[in-house]
C-alpha cells in the first residue's frame, strides 16, 4: 500500500487513503480487509480503521458478510451492465459541456492528463486504469458543472471497481485512438462530436466489460 501520511484528522485520512487504495487497485475484488492487519499497517489503532470501514461500505466500496468479515465489494454483470448505459450518458454530456465550457487551463491539464495515460507502461495496468479514470475526470471538471462533477463520483467508484474485476482496459486496440478522439472534439468546442466520441468510447469498453463478467460467471450465477 502507499504510504500513509498522519493527517490533523485521522480518521479522515484513514478513511481518504483506505478509499483511494481501493479505487488505485491495491486491494483486489473480493479480498478481506482485516482491522487490526490494516491498523499495523498504517500505524494508527483500529477505532478510525473501523470507522473508515464503515463509511467505505456506504459509499458501495465494501460489502461486509457473515464470517467473512469485510472486503472489497465484486460487481455483477447485472450491475455492471446498468453502470455503463448510465456512464455512456454521464461521460457523453460531460464532453459535450467540456467542449463548450473548457477554458485554456483546462485545455492544458486535458493535454497532460492524455498524454500522462499514453505514456504508461503497457505492463502497470494499476497505473493505466488510475490515469485513465484521470483523464476522464480532467473532462468532466473542464464541463464547469458542480452538480456533475457531484454525481462523478460515484461512478466512478463504481467504473473503478468493474475495471479492477475485469481487467479489460489494456487489452483493446482502440483506447489512445478514442481517447486522443474525444480530447481532439472538445479542444475544437465540438460539441455533437464530443458526446458521440465519449459516447463511442463507453459503448466499447462497456460491451467488453460484460462479455468478460458473463464469461465469467459460474454456473447457476445470474449475470
Amino acid at each position: 500500500m502507499t504510504l500513509f501520511e498522519r493527517p490533523g484528522l485521522v480518521r479522515d485520512g484513514v478513511y481518504g487513503h483506505l478509499r483511494r487504495a481501493v479505487l488505485d487497485g491495491e486491494f483486489a475484488p473480493g479480498e478481506r480487509l482485516g482491522e487490526v492487519e490494516l491498523g499495523d499497517r498504517l500505524g494508527v489503532s483500529r477505532t478510525p480503521i473501523r470507522e473508515a470501514l464503515m463509511r467505505l461500505m456506504q459509499d458501495g466500496l465494501l460489502v461486509s458478510e457473515a464470517n467473512k468479515g469485510v472486503r472489497v465489494r465484486t460487481v455483477s454483470a447485472a450491475e455492471a451492465r446498468d453502470t455503463y448505459v448510465v456512464r455512456e450518458e454521464f461521460d457523453g454530456l460531460a464532453a459535450a459541456l467540456a467542449a463548450q465550457a473548457h477554458t485554456s487551463e483546462d485545455a492544458e491539464l486535458l493535454r497532460a492528463a492524455l498524454n500522462t495515460l499514453q505514456t504508461a507502461a503497457g505492463n502497470d495496468y494499476r497505473r493505466q486504469t488510475r490515469l485513465d479514470l484521470a483523464f476522464h475526470s480532467a473532462v468532466t471538471l473542464a464541463a464547469h458543472n458542480a452538480a456533475l462533477v457531484e454525481i462523478a463520483r460515484g461512478l466512478e467508484q463504481r467504473v473503478a471497481l468493474i475495471k479492477h474485476q475485469t481487467r479489460t482496459y489494456n487489452a483493446h486496440p482502440d483506447t489512445a485512438r478514442q481517447h486522443a478522439n474525444i480530447l481532439e472534439a472538445v479542444l475544437a468546442r465540438d460539441i455533437g462530436a464530443a458526446r458521440e466520441a465519449a459516447r463511442l468510447h463507453v459503448r466499447t469498453f462497456g460491451r467488453l466489460v460484460l462479455q468478460n463478467l458473463e464469461d465469467s460467471a459460474t454456473p447457476g450465477e445470474t449475470p
